[in-house]
């Protein structure tokens, strides 16, 4: 399985981003998808996931309310809406399945 990650960028606090992570190879092997996310000098931290149907969803306190996972099995693709942003969100977001990871993307909130 491999997953490139796409968006990311720059925004001003209060901004909104998107991030993808398509997935490709054996997809019929993902289940649980999920993202986290490691700030400079910090470790990883644990951001959201989702089940194989989509149905169910699971956020860290840091983040609910503000961000949504969301994924189109159709097009083995899996998001994350990142509304409201903060400065301490800024970070290197990750997608991930067991044991696969994607490339990373940096999101920075800054003015």
């Amino acid at each position: 399985v491999q997953l490139v990650q796409s968006g990311g960028g720059l925004v001003q606090p209060g901004g909104s981003l998107r991030l993808s992570c398509a997935a490709s190879g054996s997809t019929v092997s993902i289940n649980r998808m999920g993202w986290y996310r490691q700030a400079p000098g910090k470790g990883p931290e644990w951001v959201s996931a989702i089940n194989s149907g989509g149905g169910s969803t699971y956020y860290a306190d840091s983040v609910k309310g503000r961000f949504t996972i969301s994924r189109d099995n159709a097009k083995n693709t899996l998001y994350l809406q990142m509304n409201s942003l903060k400065p301490e969100d800024t970070a290197v977001y990750y997608c991930a399945t067991d044991p696969y990871q994607g490339q990373g993307t940096q999101v920075t909130v800054s003015s």
